[in-house]
């Protein structure tokens, strides 16, 4: 099996010191609006007054937005990679969701 290649940007250099440097910080901030988005995902779905429920909405999706900002920061600076996905392996995906389509009630409607 060939090794997957990463999907990254070059790495901005940060001192190396035991102290908290920029990445270490956009990277607790980074797991901190991905754990907040999931918390008012759950509490949305709790709640039973509609203004509750409305107010809630609103700041998950500031949320969303401050976390997907943060991850373009770090995306950009080369701090957050990923593993590139084989060829077969998302064609295999694809096949496994796309065959699912006929199990929809109302098929053929999805393209």
């Amino acid at each position: 099996m060939a090794s997957s290649s990463k999907i990254q940007n070059p790495q901005t250099q940060i001192p190396k010191t035991p102290e908290m440097n920029d990445r270490d910080f956009l990277n607790d901030m980074l797991s901190t609006e991905k754990y907040m988005t999931s918390s008012y995902s759950y509490a949305m779905n709790e709640a039973s007054h509609e203004d509750l429920y409305d107010d809630i909405a609103m700041i998950s999706s500031e949320t969303q937005n401050l976390q997907r900002s943060l991850f373009n920061m770090m995306f950009k600076k080369g701090w957050y990679s990923f593993d590139a996905a084989e060829t077969n392996t998302l064609s295999q995906s694809y096949q496994q969701f796309n065959g699912y389509t006929n199990q929809l009630p109302a098929q053929g409607t999805i393209n």
